[in-house]
């Protein structure tokens, strides 16, 4: 037994040779390879209506280029002007170089003048005025004088507009999205009343969209606690009456929604009968039917969060807190609003991104009918 026991003592396992490892081989042995052909569709479809759309929508705010391709040669020849002295001769020659090429590439051209006429009124009818100057020439391009074809061409303001729309990059379109603009002098300033409705847009869709959260959330979390509260049929009934928005048409809801708030409708005729109100008051085309019809549209996205929040909270945990002498209101604030802070968490930023882009469209499109 001690000879056994020294042996042992004494006794050094051999060390294993180490295999070199071979990612490759494992991948295909362990069906690695099926497993990224697997999800090789859904990222080609994520990189084709997400990545790419979503990148052509980030270029297009900061990048700008129907100046340069419309009109290459002053592109190039204006970045030298300084803005301060007077416009050089080589850059009204490439002006009018541009105008003699555009009459073969009209749609380059005419994408140019129509960016320039949106920054500074006017240049339409001026290009279309240097246009007809150039024709006449017949090719003689050096004896035209831009400030003899229109006075226009000596205001430097027009040459400004044109070196800083010659730029790829700009900001005129994330100007443009917060109604201001860059003047002649290159600085910062908003639009002219009554131009443009972005900023009023901008605001009014953030404001709608917190207000219908916070209904969201005062009306959706007790309906989540008692539908979880409830067994049986009730929980179902419940729960099937918060999805019915989700099951139903946009035409269909927006004419429920007018029948039930119109003038004459269920709640104004409700109120006057029983004398609450003598005559209706405005329930639709305002800020508050806006509310009522978003917040019953919105609710399930905060109602499904909560309610799966509080199914995974133990059903004694607030019997043993009013065990232990809390109040129902102190037990709800303590114990059980942390627990399903996280489906509120969830639910509020849903119901916040869904109701901007669900606002937004109608505003904009009822700013755009009424201008």
């Amino acid at each position: 037994m001690k000879q056994a026991q020294a042996n042992l003592d004494g006794y050094v396992p051999a060390e294993r040779p180490r295999r070199k490892p071979q990612p490759l081989r494992k991948l295909k042995e362990g069906g690695g390879l099926r497993a990224i052909l697997l999800v090789l569709p859904l990222a080609v479809f994520l990189l084709v209506f997400f990545v790419v759309p979503l990148y052509n929508v980030l270029k297009t705010a900061v990048v700008n280029d129907v100046v340069v391709v419309g009109m290459p040669k002053t592109s190039e020849v204006i970045k030298a002007w300084d803005g301060k002295s007077a416009v050089p001769p080589p850059v009204e020659q490439a002006l009018l170089g541009d105008v003699a090429w555009g009459a073969d590439n009209q749609e380059k051209f005419g994408g140019a003048v129509s960016q320039l006429n949106g920054d500074r009124p006017g240049f339409r009818s001026l290009m279309s005025k240097t246009q007809r100057a150039v024709s006449s020439a017949d090719g003689n391009l050096a004896s035209i004088k831009l400030a003899d074809v229109d006075e226009r061409w000596a205001d430097a303001a027009y040459w400004h507009t044109i070196k800083r729309d010659a730029h790829v990059l700009t900001d005129n379109n994330l100007l443009a999205a917060l109604d201001l603009h860059r003047n002649a002098d290159g600085d910062v300033e908003s639009l002219a009343e009554g131009t443009s409705a972005n900023r009023l847009i901008i605001s009014h869709t953030f404001l709608v969209s917190f207000l219908v959260t916070i209904a969201c959330v005062i009306i959706g979390v007790p309906y989540a606690l008692i539908a979880a509260k409830v067994t049986g049929w009730r929980r179902h009934l419940m729960l099937t009456m918060v999805l019915i928005p989700l099951w139903t048409s946009l035409p269909v809801r927006s004419a429920a929604w007018v029948v039930i708030l119109q003038d004459h409708g269920i709640i104004n005729d409700a109120l006057v009968a029983i004398g609450a109100i003598t005559h209706p008051i405005q329930l639709i085309y305002n800020r508050t039917g806006v509310l009522l019809a978003m917040s019953q549209v919105l609710l399930p996205f905060m109602v499904l969060p909560v309610y799966s929040a509080i199914q995974a909270v133990p059903k004694n945990l607030m019997p043993a807190a009013a065990s232990l002498g809390a109040k129902p209101l102190t037990a709800f604030v303590k114990v059980l609003l942390p627990l399903i802070g996280s489906g509120i968490i969830s639910g509020a930023p849903l119901v916040f991104m869904s109701a901007i882009g669900y606002y937004s469209r109608r505003r904009s499109l009822v700013v755009q009918v009424t201008r």
